[in-house]
C-alpha cells in the first residue's frame, strides 16, 4: 500500500501506451480495467485503473482506495452518475453502476475475498466498509461495443 502512487502512475501510462491493452494489474494476472465516470462536481470525465471482479456477464468493484480512510472519489462519482464507460481489452464499453447494500453485499464480500484476500487487510486499514459496485453493460447505438480510443 506504501507504493500505491507509483504503481497507479506506471499503470496509467502502461495503459495509454498500450491503448488499454495492458495494465500492471493484469500483467501480474489479475482482472482490471479502466473505469471512466464524469464527475460528480466537475461534470469533467475522470479515469481510474481498477482491479475487477468478473461476476457473469458484470464487472464487480470495490472501493478499496488502497487501504486509505476515504472512499475513492470514483465511489462518489459513480453514485452521482451511474453512467460510465469502462476500457476493457481495447474495447470501449458502456455501462450503468449500481451499489450494493444487504444481503447482496455480504454475498459478494464473501466472493470478493475468495478472489481477492487483500481486501479484508485494506479494509482493517481504512477502517470502513468498503463499497461495492456493479457494472452492468448498457447497449450502445448498433450494439457493438468501440474500439478503445475512438
Amino acid at each position: 500500500m506504501k507504493l500505491a502512487a507509483g504503481i497507479v502512475w506506471a499503470d496509467q501510462r502502461l495503459h495509454r501506451a498500450s491503448s488499454g491493452r495492458l495494465s500492471l494489474v493484469a500483467i501480474a494476472g489479475l482482472p482490471s480495467l479502466r473505469l471512466t465516470s464524469t464527475g460528480r462536481r466537475s461534470g469533467l470525465p475522470r479515469s481510474n485503473n481498477l482491479l475487477y471482479y468478473p461476476y457473469g456477464d458484470q464487472y464487480v468493484l470495490t472501493g478499496s482506495n488502497w487501504g486509505k480512510s476515504s472512499h475513492p472519489a470514483w465511489t462518489f462519482n459513480l453514485r452521482a452518475h451511474p453512467e460510465a464507460s469502462i476500457a476493457l481489452r481495447g474495447k470501449q464499453i458502456a455501462v450503468r453502476a449500481r451499489e450494493v447494500k444487504g444481503p447482496e453485499y455480504d454475498e459478494l464480500w464473501r466472493r470478493l475475498l475468495e478472489f481477492w484476500p487483500g481486501y479484508a487487510m485494506e479494509r482493517d486499514a481504512a477502517g470502513r466498509e468498503l463499497p461495492i459496485f456493479i457494472l452492468s453493460r448498457e447497449k450502445s447505438p448498433g450494439g457493438l461495443d468501440q474500439p478503445f480510443g475512438r
